[in-house]
């Protein structure tokens, strides 16, 4: 099929609806009937996409506004959704919740009009009746643009509060009822920790998948929501970036200005870059304690060459041969954190890695993995790789969450000083000890058994690390700006190593991978200089 796929957006009034289990739902039912189903997240999510790839049986990609840009949005949608019978775009938050309380910035209902996509609200009906017809005639009429094709009502009572609700919305004129789901008519996901558990198959079976699924056949006009989803239309071609163009440019010369359809900046006809064959290696951490990756950032490194390696600093031995650099994304050190210590020869591969000079890039858990020591909830201290000249403790509350844009401090594995990349934190975590940081890096710190710390058994003295406590060299790695807050140094970066808790999407700076695989490939040729030179005849 084209990039001319039927789409519908699932969007909430608020946090907490019910939307994620009803587009695991809705994902599993159409693709039991038969229909390629592709998925997408808006928002700087890792967590749910993993359960909508197992939904779905594809990959689910995050569709952010604020870290990228609407050409970037568009060009994502159009390719991923490429040979898909239908595109379900999960929404993050309310509908017009985003990073500005005035405008649709980073919002699912920027996205929704972006890619001129319906919408499906949930509303939760637990106590409404026509007051539930205000609550969608306040979001229909809120921003122009904005198309709320149908009302799906969580949380409801009987057959007759069903009919009351859907005569209430067909009185005033307002978007159909196309489901009412009655209380306790979703199965429950799995238990949490720090929001959704990560999706292997122990954890979201095959058995609940369907169980969603029966509850949305169910409930749902699923005829009525698929013949919704074929409002929006894109162009009969793929649409790409056009080269050389940046975000924010005008209609390329090639479109119509008139036509409603165009999308400024993107061109069509022209397919995806082949990716060239595998020049270099990346190693990147995939089990269950590190997961958190946004697929497209590995696809981009894909598309210049770069074959990725996954490995398990769990189970496996050390690292994979051959490697030209190492990526930590995020997960849940915590959780594995005596596993993760007990694996000495890998601990000991990541360290030589390190005092090596070669690329490597940690985020959020991947910086803690790097750290000196873990402390857990329960106060246990394991004792890590020992890069870092720190040690990392978990929280019993939420330590940062939100947008950020980040200003490099020096050139580095993105770029010269002064570029800027934009990227989110999420974390329960914070630095505990460590040597003096460098001026304005306070805010990573914090009193060992403070408020909100895990109290652990025993001071935090650190464990071993290449060059000791007092190891020289280490710099923040950015000036990080919050959506709401000051300037702030943050991360650690020396060589070519960089570890921060920001989760950067590399798409915010489409020179930042260029500039990654350019500096492993400047590192292999180093070193290939100096076997060569080792082994050459004296």
């Amino acid at each position: 099929m084209s990039a001319d796929c039927p789409r519908l957006v699932i969007a909430g009034t608020a946090s907490g609806v019910g939307k994620t289990s009803l587009v695991l739902g809705l994902a599993r039912e159409l693709a039991r009937r038969g229909l390629r189903v592709q998925t997408f997240k808006v928002g700087p999510d890792f967590l749910d996409p993993t359960w909508l790839a197992l939904a779905s049986g594809r990959t689910c990609y995050n569709l952010d506004g604020w870290m990228t840009s609407r050409e970037y949005v568009c060009e994502l949608f159009a390719r991923a959704a490429a040979g898909a019978d239908i595109a379900l775009i999960e929404g993050v938050m309310g509908l017009f919740d985003g990073a500005s309380p005035v405008g649709l910035e980073g919002s699912t209902a920027e996205v929704a009009a972006w890619l001129d996509a319906p919408v499906l609200l949930v509303v939760p009906a637990r106590g409404a009746g026509r007051s539930l017809a205000a609550t969608v005639q306040g979001f229909a009429r809120f921003e122009p643009g904005i198309h709320i094709a149908g009302v799906i009502a969580n949380q409801g009572g009987s057959a007759r509060h069903r009919a009351w609700l859907a005569e209430a919305l067909g009185a005033a004129g307002l978007p159909p009822l196309v489901g009412a789901v009655p209380r306790g008519g979703l199965p429950p996901l799995p238990s949490r920790h720090l929001g959704l558990v990560t999706a292997d198959p122990g954890n979201l079976s095959p058995a609940i998948l369907d169980q969603l699924a029966d509850a949305c056949r169910e409930h749902l006009d699923v005829a009525g929501i698929l013949r919704l989803s074929g409002v929006a239309r894109f162009r009969e071609s793929v649409y790409v970036v056009s080269p050389g163009r940046q975000p924010g440019d005008g209609l390329s010369s090639s479109q119509d200005a008139g036509d409603p359809n165009a999308i400024p900046g993107l061109t069509p006809g022209a397919p995806r870059p082949v990716p060239s064959p595998p020049a270099l290696r990346l190693g990147v951490a995939w089990d269950e304690a590190f997961q958190f990756y946004y697929a497209d950032n590995l696809e981009s490194l894909e598309d210049r060459g770069v074959e990725i390696c996954r490995f398990s600093p769990l189970a496996d031995a050390g690292l994979p041969p051959g490697l030209d650099g190492l990526y930590f994304g995020g997960g849940y050190p915590e959780l594995y954190a005596a596993r993760l210590a007990a694996n000495h020869t890998m601990l000991c591969d990541v360290r030589a890695w390190a005092v090596s000079g070669r690329p490597l890039y940690a985020e959020c858990g991947g910086l803690m993995y790097l750290g000196r020591a873990l402390v857990t909830r329960d106060g246990a201290r394991h004792a890590l790789a020992g890069v870092l000249p720190v040690e990392t403790v978990m929280l019993d509350r939420l330590k940062t969450l939100g947008y950020v844009e980040v200003s490099l401090r020096a050139d580095s594995l993105w770029g010269p000083a002064g570029a800027v990349c934009r990227g989110h934190e999420f974390h329960y975590s914070e630095i505990a000890s460590g040597p003096p940081l460098p001026q304005g890096a306070t805010n990573l710190r914090s009193v060992p058994g403070g408020e909100g710390s895990a109290r652990p058994q025993g001071p935090l003295t650190p464990c071993p690390s290449p060059g000791g406590r007092g190891e020289p060299g280490w710099l923040p790695a950015y000036t990080v700006r919050r959506l709401r807050g000051e300037a702030a140094a943050e991360g650690f970066a020396r060589g070519n190593v960089l570890a921060s808790y920001v989760h950067l999407h590399w798409a915010s700076r489409p020179q930042a991978a260029d500039r990654f695989v350019a500096r492993w490939a400047g590192c292999r040729e180093t070193a290939d200089r100096i076997a060569a030179h080792s082994e050459a005849p004296v």
